[in-house]
């Protein structure tokens, strides 16, 4: 079927490609893809031809040459000796942490924040949009430098002296200092792999468990108890493993030798304060995502579940929050983004991420601005369309699918 500017059927001809409609697209879309790639041409060209002239030339071969500058806070193996390949993957694990860490604390706060933003108590609501309005109004440098300042005021390591110190440990395992805060950690021995793997399993018992309970409610209306039955899965098997391997799993707890703590592991102030300000900053916005999701779902369902004997509780977690889903997450992701992005204001405490290994001291130290510009718009590319990806394919699992 044609429309009426299409010609009679017959053989192709070129003037075909701008007066008939089946093909007028596609010239188009071609022509501006041939300008759009002539340009990049040119500018790339261009961007040689001036290196060229001014003796630069891109090479990426200073990444193997020694970095010469320390890092504080490191996931891997690091020295000033390494190189700047290796200063740079330091940077790199640095930025995934603190953005891991941040979304999941700001999720979790942005989602308490905005269920409670719409509780009927007068108190709990006016003090959840007080947060809000005031986190979310202030720009997070702001916050990050008020924090680090407030950790800055934390007692000194050597408040904890004597015999009648001015700072005491908290619970005896935890101790808190204007340089982090130190915390207990696990120690590995022979056998800790298998206790490890026991206790993975047992997640996963309890998952299936769960599974197997939805399951059987759906298809024969059974009632299937798992809340003892996960409580034993999660414990028992462990602790058998555990003892049985002869403890292999301990802890070191930090504590005071010389001017400072050692054993345990140690949160930098930096990351402290990155941490709290991503996550206290972008957990405000998520939870207006949150209240517009829970606001989008028809008070008649509500209403339907609450009918059936469902407690309020209940009615948010089964009702309300799977089907406000598909309002939260879409803007959910753009607000992961901003907090991997947001990540490269770390510089301003201090904290040693991509930006300020490789966009910053490595630059400075190399002159190599081009080279270390490209690997880092590359690698923040990456990581965008990893996390779109990675939450585009769980929108997808919890969108509503018509029957």
């Amino acid at each position: 079927m044609t429309t009426m500017t299409d010609p009679p059927q017959g053989a192709f001809r070129l003037s075909m490609l701008i007066n008939d409609t089946r093909y007028r697209s596609y010239t188009f879309q071609f022509i501006a893809l041939i300008v759009l790639i002539a340009a990049l041409a040119y500018l790339m060209s261009n961007l040689f031809a001036n290196l060229a002239a001014a003796g630069l030339n891109i090479s990426y071969r200073f990444l193997n040459e020694p970095a010469g500058y320390d890092v504080q806070q490191t996931l891997i193996e690091y020295t000033s000796q390494s190189t700047h390949l290796r200063a740079a993957w330091v940077g790199i694990l640095n930025t995934l942490l603190v953005a891991f860490l941040a979304c999941v604390s700001a999720t979790i706060l942005g989602v308490i924040a905005g269920v409670l933003r719409l509780s009927k108590n007068w108190l709990v609501s006016k003090l959840m949009s007080a947060y809000v309005e005031a986190f979310r109004n202030v720009p997070v440098l702001v916050w990050i430098l008020v924090i680090n300042t407030v950790v800055i005021s934390m007692p000194n390591p050597r408040a904890y002296r004597g015999e009648t110190p001015d700072a005491e440990m908290l619970f005896g395992l935890i101790a808190y200092t204007n340089r982090g805060i130190y915390i207990p950690a696990p120690t590995f021995g022979p056998g800790a792999w298998l206790v490890v793997l026991v206790f993975l399993a047992s997640i996963a018992g309890i998952f299936f468990l769960r599974r197997y309970a939805v399951q059987q409610l759906f298809d024969h209306g059974r009632v299937v108890k798992t809340l003892w039955p996960s409580v034993a899965i999660f414990f028992v098997p462990t602790l058998l493993a555990y003892f049985v391997m002869g403890r292999p799993i301990g802890v070191d707890v930090p504590e005071l030798a010389g001017f400072n703590f050692q054993g345990g592991t140690q949160i930098g102030r930096p990351l402290i304060a990155l941490w709290l300000a991503l996550s206290i900053y972008t957990g405000a916005f998520i939870a207006e995502n949150v209240r517009a999701g829970i606001q989008a779902v028809s008070k008649g369902q509500t209403e339907a579940a609450s009918s059936l004997g469902l407690r309020p509780g209940r009615v948010m977690n089964l009702v309300v929050l799977p089907q406000a889903l598909r309002v939260i997450i879409p803007p959910l992701i753009s607000q992961f983004l901003n907090i991997t992005k947001n990540s490269s204001l770390a510089i301003a405490v201090g904290y040693a991420d991509v930006t300020a290994t490789l966009g910053g001291i490595t630059l400075n130290q190399t002159g190599r601005a081009i080279e270390c510009i490209l690997l880092l718009m590359a690698f923040y590319l990456t990581i965008s369309l990893l996390i779109s990806a990675v939450m585009n394919v769980y929108n997808k699992s919890v969108s509503l699918k018509e029957r």
